[in-house]
């Protein structure tokens, strides 16, 4: 593979960048069929604007997340809050799934569905999930939030897996594979004594929940070969595990995915854009805007 910015393979003494990069993108994406998932200006203003109130609504739920509350009360601040600005909160009824958001609490890795029997407690990790419909395109975020007290375990996992995310983010360049956003990810879980879930991955977002296109954070040789383009859009959302990275999903709802070893689990995510220049987070919540940093974890900040 030919990085952006060493010379031209065809030997026009150019760097690739200036020459044949943008042509050999197109074609690469043209045979993945991906042509058609590039958004236009139109369009992209319509995800800012989704990624925006995705944003605008995690910071509207943040003071809740503490000791005390339900799940289900979270996810009624969710779906009201919602609703009295005019937006569609995309998770309910989508395949089923009961609620307005996931709420996944210490093991639960993701699509834990509120409950009012379930309160948080002093020393959890809860990961709060929200995809949000906007004039009928998506935006799509979580955080994973400490109550009270956590163990040094829970608040190195949190903290990996924040600045996993970030990671992935950076990696985000036009004119580079795909399978970087995993190759910077994965080796620095990995470097922590943590592990990225490989089931469940980032996806393509726009005027629908997931486009075709799958964003893994593990390395994998099945890891489509697509060039990242201006124009696409996708989330970065690693789920990292303390123990090993198998999971398994609940029977009897048929939704909740649980570590396989029982170890706790967290996640961060953004929605992003691909740029001229590299990835612009669309979710950011007014507070990390204000800041100038991509996500917040229990008040500290992360650049």
């Amino acid at each position: 593979m030919i990085e952006r910015n060493e010379l031209c393979w065809c030997g026009s003494g150019k760097k690739y960048k200036k020459c044949h990069l943008l042509k050999d993108t197109q074609k690469t994406n043209s045979k993945s069929g991906l042509r058609g998932l590039i958004k236009g200006s139109e369009e992209i203003k319509k995800m800012r604007k989704a990624g925006e109130f995705n944003g605008q609504l995690m910071d509207y739920i943040r003071p809740f997340v503490k000791a005390g509350i339900t799940s289900e009360e979270i996810n009624s601040l969710v779906h009201e809050y919602t609703i009295a600005h005019g937006h569609i909160p995309a998770c309910l009824g989508y395949h089923g799934y009961p609620k307005s958001a996931c709420i996944s609490r210490n093991n639960i890795v993701c699509h834990g569905i509120p409950s009012k029997n379930e309160i948080l407690s002093d020393g959890d990790i809860v990961n709060v999930d929200l995809t949000t419909i906007v004039d009928g395109y998506y935006g799509d975020s979580s955080e994973t939030f400490f109550i009270g007290t956590v163990k040094p375990e829970a608040r190195h996992l949190v903290e990996v897996t924040a600045k996993a995310m970030i990671l992935g983010i950076d990696a985000v360049k036009p004119g580079v594979h795909l399978r970087a956003i995993a190759e910077a990810i994965e080796p620095f879980v990995k470097s922590q004594g943590c592990s990225v879930v490989r089931q469940y991955t980032g996806h393509g977002i726009g005027k629908k929940f997931h486009e075709s296109f799958t964003v893994y954070h593990h390395v994998d040789e099945d890891c489509e070969p697509i060039v990242l383009e201006p124009g696409m859009t996708f989330t970065v959302e690693p789920m990292v595990n303390v123990g090993g990275y198998e999971v398994i999903t609940d029977r009897k709802d048929g939704w909740t995915v649980r570590t396989k070893d029982g170890s706790l689990s967290a996640q961060f995510e953004h929605t992003i854009l691909v740029t001229e220049t590299g990835g612009e987070v669309l979710t950011l919540t007014p507070s990390q805007k204000n800041a100038g940093v991509r996500l917040a974890v229990d008040g500290t900040l992360y650049k």
